[in-house]
């Protein structure tokens, strides 16, 4: 039996998508029948997690990270993919027939013109911002919108092809060609840096014959002792191999400018439209952008920001700064004084990244509230702007609770209450109902 689950919950991770239907469906009636038994809920959330459509270090598919996510007991679960919205239908697909509560979203980056001197969050790219859209009811948007999205990974994609031009300079015997080396490694093309440093990992192992060589290898072209940097794939080698080739100061490193990527409010624009809540990303408030944060989410929220973005497991930890703990205290603080949501996760893009925070931690304690907060606001937005266009962002939501921290009560509320398998009974609400009525269904959906 246990071999047998193993094989399923592999083929959860198949690049073939009807072989990934299968496998859950699988999966699902043995839930049902009680022959898997999935955690309780904790109060625990994770709604960053990047799947293959972008990079995720285990692999992980949108169906995949759904079933572990019930299989661990997260009260809330959400995907994130650079650039794509290649995974938002299976990922709610899936979390519906699990009875998870979801979220989708996309990240890409920005560049704010006010900030065009200032660092923020993208090493060495002054004005460049990750920037994230949160709560997409569906990979489909708005007609006048299609080519802004196929534009971010078009930019993306053009860029690292240009990327390893200039490393296999570098790194020459050890090459690559980005169509035949690199796309096999994704399941819809939408390839990353880190895919293309796997790519040059497995190249390399193949070149230099054994381990020997491999390591005298990358020794002198990372200028660093590779025999401890796990090779021939390990994820130090992998992270060196991104630092030292394609990050600022890297011999492959292409320096963006303005044109390099869309606007701050035109990325905003696209989002609303849409139906998504757009989410400004915070790292740790060190650089000389993020050291200002209050003026960047006035920025922000004057083009369409309703969310911050923090990833706690990088604040936190041994051989982590205090006082960098203490900026991620009082930055959640600073979002929920401005009635921002507070959106909270674990990349899993970089190997080693932990599957959930541990909300239980002293760090983190004080701060959790805010992240289940966030959480239950995100999916109640998703689920209403999916199923009756009430979203947090739309106007009916603006016209009953003008006052963010009065709309965040309201969506907290429902997506504490309401089920996956209630979500169909919102079905046929209107811009006419009340938020009275939104919660009587939702209500009913419980009895």
């Amino acid at each position: 039996m246990a071999g047998q689950l193993e094989k399923l919950e592999r083929r959860l991770d198949s690049f073939d998508a009807a072989e990934r239907r299968r496998a859950l469906t699988e999966l699902a009636g043995m839930a049902a029948a009680g022959t898997i038994e999935f955690a309780l809920t904790r109060p625990i959330v994770n709604l960053h997690c990047h799947t293959f459509f972008s990079y995720n270090s285990r692999g992980y598919s949108p169906a995949g990270f759904a079933y572990l996510a019930k299989k661990a007991g997260l009260a809330v679960a959400g995907i994130v993919d650079f650039d794509v919205l290649d995974g938002v239908d299976e990922f709610l697909g899936a979390c519906r027939l699990l009875e998870l509560k979801g979220v989708t979203g996309v990240e890409t980056r920005v560049f704010v013109p006010e900030f065009s001197e200032r660092q923020i969050n993208s090493p060495g790219e002054p004005g460049v911002s990750y920037h994230m859209g949160v709560g997409f009811g569906s990979s489909g948007v708005p007609p006048g919108q299609r080519r802004f999205l196929l534009n971010l990974k078009a930019i993306a994609q053009q860029r690292n092809r240009r990327l390893v031009e200039r490393v296999n300079k570098h790194l020459d015997p050890v090459t690559i060609d980005f169509e035949n080396d690199v796309v096999p490694l994704t399941p819809a093309g939408n390839a990353t840096e880190r895919h293309i440093c796997l790519a040059y990992a497995k190249k390399a192992a193949a070149v230099c014959k054994n381990t020997a060589n491999l390591a005298e290898y990358w020794s002198e072209r990372l200028g660093t002792n590779a025999a401890s940097l796990g090779l021939p794939e390990g994820k130090d080698l992998i992270n060196m191999i991104r630092a030292k080739t394609m990050k600022y100061g890297g011999a492959g490193y292409i320096q963006p400018d303005s044109g390099s990527f869309p606007t701050l409010a035109e990325t905003n624009e696209f989002l609303l439209s849409c139906g998504a809540i757009p989410t400004q990303t915070w790292l740790s408030g060190v650089s000389e952008g993020e050291q200002a944060t209050p003026e960047l989410l006035k920025v922000g929220m004057a083009t369409g920001v309703a969310a911050i973005n923090v990833i706690p497991h990088r604040n936190y930890g041994p051989g982590v700064d205090p006082l960098i703990l203490e900026n991620l205290r009082r930055t959640v603080r600073l979002a929920d004084e401005l009635g921002l949501v507070v959106i909270t996760g674990t990349e899993m893009n970089s190997p080693g990244q932990i599957f959930s925070d541990d909300f239980d931690r002293e760090e983190l304690r004080d701060i959790a509230p805010f992240f289940l907060k966030g959480a239950y606001i995100a999916y109640a937005h998703g689920v209403l702007q999916r199923t009756c266009g009430l979203g947090y962002t739309g106007g009916w939501a603006k016209a009953h609770f003008p006052a963010p921290g009065l709309r965040n009560d309201f969506f907290e509320q429902a997506g504490r209450e309401l089920t996956p398998a209630g979500e169909k009974l919102l079905t046929g609400l209107d811009s006419d109902s009340a938020p009275a009525d939104v919660l009587a269904r939702i209500a009913g959906s419980r009895r």
